[in-house]
């Protein structure tokens, strides 16, 4: 939490704690070292890449863009998985049939691939990469809810719902969506580490957030060349994407664990 913490403040106070700007290249100051290397210097804590931008303040940088990315995918994603599983969850029949059908038929497809394909046919952009990672969050938010639907909507305050006159609209988002609320919760923040790592190998292959931006993905990507004689300028952007992948999981456990009364201790 404490990780997830620091990127969201560094993502939000970006611009304030950069200490250079991360766009700005100068050559002449290129490759240098982190400070406490012989030839570092205090001007550049993390170094400089192969044109002499601050990996520091690119690393800033990239939080920014990271959670960006990150938050308004996932939330498409899932708010899209959710609302699809609810319908098909309570209503069944052929909705159902036609939903799982098409989410089957996308879980078999090479989504990188695909992603790719759509990037490369309608052009690099923001809003084009939150859109198609997007879509690897809707699948499984709607095989869960949709599964645990099926469940709430034969309990007995749910019939008592229906007895009572209450619109299928009430049902839905008054009796059944709280009862889902913790399982979405759950996926949408496991599927950050996912979401994190696909734009990180998107931008690896030239497909992901388009230059200058800074992206940690991107910066491991672009200085992969010269890792043996600046290995910083990939290491530090790989580490944090590492760190907040796996708080990411880890935070998704401890509210899966929970939220699940089976797991919980005595």
């Amino acid at each position: 939490m404490g990780i997830i913490g620091l990127l969201i403040f560094t993502a939000i106070f970006a611009t304030a704690l950069e200490p250079h700007d991360p766009i700005r290249a100068n050559v002449l100051e290129r490759h240098i070292p982190p400070f406490w290397f012989e030839d570092g210097s205090t001007k550049y804590l993390m170094g400089t890449d192969a044109l002499g931008r601050d990996v520091l303040s690119r690393v800033i940088g990239g939080a920014r863009i990271t959670l960006l990315v990150v938050a308004a995918s996932v939330t498409t994603g899932v708010v899209i998985g959710t609302g699809l599983g609810l319908v098909t969850g309570y209503y069944g029949g052929l909705t159902d049939d036609v939903v799982m059908r098409i989410v089957d038929a996308w879980g078999i497809l090479p989504q990188l691939l695909v992603i790719i394909i759509i990037i490369l046919t309608f052009g690099q952009g923001l809003f084009i990469l939150i859109g198609v990672l997007a879509m690897l969050s809707w699948t499984g938010a709607v095989r869960l809810v949709r599964a645990e639907t099926l469940s709430l909507r034969s309990r007995d305050y749910v019939l008592l719902a229906k007895v009572s006159g209450a619109s299928d609209t009430r049902i839905i988002f008054r009796h059944i969506l709280p009862g889902v609320m913790n399982m979405v919760i759950v996926t949408a923040t496991l599927g950050t580490g996912t979401i994190i790592l696909t734009e990180a190998s998107l931008s690896f292959l030239g497909a992901g957030i388009p230059p200058p931006e800074p992206s940690w993905g991107k910066m491991v990507g672009d200085e992969r060349q010269y890792v043996g004689i600046s290995w910083w300028t990939s290491f530090f952007p790989g580490v944090a994407i590492a760190m907040v992948v796996m708080s990411g999981n880890f935070l998704g456990d401890w509210i899966r664990d929970h939220y699940d009364p089976t797991l919980r201790q005595l």
